[in-house]
């Protein structure tokens, strides 16, 4: 599997609908790429919490409308970061998108962990419920955003679902940037799977990002890395690493909290 993950540069003189038409121009030229990767909320930014309400859509709105066509222009499938949905009962969530290569939208997941304590996303948006993977030829997407991945105990879960790949879209502050590099890594370290973590650039409502879009194979090696500016980062996956490591390395197998499976005798 080739992947594209779009570290997208969050401009606040540039309008969403402007952001949207060049977002979709670049997975448009991802063709050759089997998976493109988009960062957490990147029409409206992250941490722009004033603009959440104006800006919220449906799961099917016009940003699944631009990356649709653009999926099925490049032929390839698309996981579209996030965006700000809005529910038929007005509950905002920090919703993904996984749109395949026909423009079809085949996943959906809304963040379970939403950050900022008492304030921003935490206390504007509803809580997701549900662990989400997607199956692609070859491997397995499990669905986790940004502050997600302060929590193992999700990513255990989505292995336990057949997970072998995550993919982490993430809206994260360039001041804690050496917690974003180590805590992908520990995600694939623990899990044996691949871990697609795509960062954004540019500054949020006054929010540094910390860039660094990185990819993880399953035995925790970086297989490369993406600076502070906005980047495309490919990068070649082999499906049979994540079986192998696994076999080879047998640490799954000898979970005793929270086991999948049963105890060997």
């Amino acid at each position: 599997m080739r992947a594209s993950l779009l570290q997208i540069a969050v401009d606040p003189d540039e309008s969403v609908n402007s952001r949207r038409r060049r977002v979709a121009s670049l997975v448009r030229e991802q063709t050759g790429v089997d998976l493109v990767v988009l960062p957490e909320l990147w029409p409206t930014g992250a941490f722009a919490y004033q603009s959440f309400a104006d800006e919220a859509e449906s799961p099917t709105g016009p940003t699944y409308e631009v990356l649709a066509k653009a999926a099925s222009d490049a032929g390839v499938w698309v996981h579209g970061g996030s965006i700000v949905e809005r529910a038929p009962d007005g509950t905002l969530y920090n919703t993904s998108l996984v749109i395949s290569p026909a423009g079809e939208l085949v996943g959906t997941y809304r963040k379970i962990h939403r950050f900022g304590f008492d304030k921003g996303e935490a206390v504007m948006m509803g809580a997701g419920e549900a662990l989400v993977t997607v199956p692609l030829p070859g491997l397995v997407l499990g669905l986790a955003t940004c502050y997600d991945l302060r929590f193992p105990e999700l990513f255990r879960g989505l292995v336990d679902a057949g997970a072998q790949l995550f993919v982490v879209p993430a809206g994260w502050p360039a001041r804690r940037r050496e917690h974003w590099t180590l805590l992908a890594r520990a995600r694939a370290v623990e899990n044996q799977a691949y871990v697609l973590a795509c960062g954004t650039a540019g500054t949020h409502a006054g929010v540094e990002q910390a860039g660094h879009s990185i990819v993880v194979d399953p035995w925790g090696e970086v297989l490369a890395e993406a600076g502070a500016e906005e980047e495309v980062l490919t990068v070649e996956l082999d499906a049979s690493r994540v079986a192998s490591t696994r076999e080879q390395f047998p640490v799954l197998r000898d979970r005793r909290l929270g086991l999948a499976n049963p105890p060997r005798k």
